[in-house]
């Protein structure tokens, strides 16, 4: 592998482990719990943009590589897909019942 490789080495029921540069980091699902449920392929499927940037794009996810030596300088988000998509239903549904009765 060159200097600049990346690539997960393996995956199980606690987590997965991502090669980074010859340094190999473990990624719990507590911490990163947008892996738990994705497809292997997917997951499998992580790019180093410019130097610094891991990216999934079938999973939509972004991290910063240096967050994996450093994680408490960067708090992780994590955003429930489920409960965005219910909200932005209700929103919808709200707005849509208003403009209904004229507001």
């Amino acid at each position: 592998m060159s200097l600049n490789a990346i690539g997960v080495t393996n995956v199980d029921a606690r987590g997965l482990w991502l090669l980074l540069r010859e340094k190999e980091y473990f990624l719990p699902y507590e911490q990163f719990p947008w892996f738990r449920e994705a497809r292997i392929a997917d997951v499998l499927a992580v790019t180093l943009v410019h130097e610094d940037h891991l990216h999934w794009p079938a999973l939509d996810i972004d991290l910063c590589a240096e967050s994996l030596d450093h994680p408490e300088d960067f708090p992780l988000m994590h955003r429930d897909r489920a409960t965005t998509s219910k909200r932005r239903r209700l929103r919808v549904a709200a707005v849509s019942d208003r403009s209904a009765r004229g507001r």
